[in-house]
């Protein structure tokens, strides 16, 4: 099974529990002119990954992203037995996305979505992979074949500024146990 903890920020940076690394993206790749930074810091007394950028939209761009790739040399990892993804997030009070990648995601613009606030104080949201939607594909989410993670600043101009403190998948939850046959007395 696939480990859960994607990454607790016990390694050095850039690397993640996953024995990958993350790295910064931008706009840039394709003519855009945002700008970002990715750092480990320590944030109100927790180590975090933070991402601060100006997303701009001119030249048809608007996204900074810090991205994971989930297992080395671009493997897949298989997360159907997750329920979700949950992360550990402080930030500007801004409305960011998470972005999955698989082995159907053949273009830059594709992914799999799902946006969430980043709240000013230490927050852990959780992300259901059913609330997760294709963005310019067709084929439905393959958990079996997933990639990539990013949590982007995108689609408006603004000031980006988010931490992480955690990432990693959730369980699905056990089926309720049956009620125990209860005894009557004589």
């Amino acid at each position: 099974m696939t480990d859960p903890i994607l990454d607790d920020l016990r390694n050095p940076h850039p690397r993640a529990a996953t024995g990958t690394r993350w790295e910064l993206v931008t706009d840039g790749v394709m003519g855009g002119v945002s700008q970002g930074n990715l750092v480990r810091a320590e944030i109100d007394g927790r180590p975090a990954l933070r991402m601060t950028g100006d997303v701009r939209l001119d030249n048809d761009g608007g996204f900074v992203q810090m991205a994971l790739d989930l297992a080395p040399d671009g493997r897949s990892v298989d997360a159907r037995g997750f329920e979700g993804l949950m992360l550990d997030v402080l930030g500007n009070g801004e409305r960011y996305n998470l972005h999955l990648r698989t082995a159907d995601v053949t273009r830059p613009w594709q992914s799999y979505r799902q946006s969430f606030t980043a709240p000013p104080r230490w927050t852990t949201v959780a992300l259901p992979f059913a609330g997760f939607t294709p963005h310019r594909l067709e084929a439905p989410l393959d958990l079996s074949t997933l990639r990539r993670i990013g949590i982007v600043a995108i689609g408006r101009a603004f000031a980006a500024d988010i931490a992480i403190g955690g990432l990693r998948f959730f369980q699905k939850a056990a089926p309720p146990l049956p009620d125990e046959p209860r005894l009557r007395p004589d």
